[in-house]
């Protein structure tokens, strides 16, 4: 999988609706910590906390209109769970962390 265009921010397909904005943030805010947690998984080489943390990403990135990162998600838990090399593995981390460092809360400025 290649990453498209890895300096872009992705906002929230739904960071314009004022009902949803204060949870699309939230999910924002919470992003480090979600990558700190999968890289305390690659540093411990676990591999089955890895996959899971991919799992529930890949759904909840969905959910709250970062669709973009479900591909990334569902490659790693993939290899996390078809035992994929350590390098694979650690390749696909790396993806999944690149993108979601892109996410931004709110909608995109439009200025022409």
């Amino acid at each position: 999988m290649t990453i498209q265009s890895s300096s872009e921010p992705l906002y929230s397909e739904l960071g314009d609706d004022p009902d949803l904005a204060e949870i699309v943030e939230m999910f924002v805010d919470e992003m480090p910590d979600r990558i700190e947690s999968m890289l305390n998984c690659v540093d411990k080489n676990d591999w089955d906390g890895l996959g899971r943390i991919a799992h529930q990403l890949k759904g909840a990135a969905g959910s709250y209109g970062f669709g973009q990162i479900t591909p990334y998600a569902a490659q790693l838990e993939h290899d996390c769970r078809s035992q994929a090399s350590d390098e694979a593995m650690i390749a696909s981390f790396r993806e999944l962390a690149v993108v979601c460092r892109r996410i931004r809360g709110g909608a995109p400025s439009t200025k022409y």
